[in-house]
């Protein structure tokens, strides 16, 4: 059974998160991708930058976090040979706050951990704090500013890094044995 299958987990939240499930994102997923690309960014990325990822990229692996019929959010990262970046996490902003974000990010983690590696890096937005504390739960600390990274507002970007991907996933196995998940 998956690390975040359990549907006996007993925390507040826990129906949303089990009713989610993540798989790899198709070219036909794209027009439901915009939508949430253009909701939840300033400057969204392109269709055509999203299809060029998932099909020409060989070091991309993008997933969408699906209820029911319903894509509600989506994630990618590149993969390199010493550790994966993050390019995107985002979730339907009418879905926020139902732990979708956890799944994705979590899943992206045991993913890099599946290929052996363990490091993970990402830029987020130096105004955006509850993004910058929702990656610090899961292990990524602050490495250091991109400035005026965002071309869009001349923003800087904070740059997070989690040095173990493996040590994260086994405290959030051990924390979810603690109120009675499987794994």
């Amino acid at each position: 059974m998956s690390l975040f299958s359990s549907p006996s987990e007993h925390r507040p939240g826990s129906d949303e998160i089990s009713e989610v499930y993540v798989r790899t994102m198709r070219v036909k997923d794209l027009p439901a991708v915009m939508k949430i690309e253009r909701r939840s960014f300033p400057t969204p990325w392109s269709e055509t930058l999203f299809q060029t990822e998932i099909e020409e990229n060989s070091n991309a692996d993008y997933v969408v976090a699906c209820r029911a019929d319903e894509l509600v959010g989506y994630a990618g990262m590149w993969v390199l040979p010493g550790g994966a970046h993050i390019t995107n996490i985002a979730v339907d902003p009418d879905q926020r706050g139902r732990r979708v974000g956890t799944r994705l990010l979590l899943t992206l983690m045991q993913r890099v951990q599946f290929r052996g590696l363990r490091r993970m890096t990402l830029e987020v937005r130096k105004s955006n704090k509850q993004a910058r504390r929702f990656y610090q739960r899961y292990g990524f600390k602050v490495q250091g500013i991109r400035a005026n990274y965002y071309t869009d507002t001349h923003e800087d970007a904070v740059v997070m890094k989690c040095e173990d991907v493996g040590k994260m996933l086994a405290t959030f196995r051990f924390e979810d044995s603690d109120q009675g998940a499987h794994s």
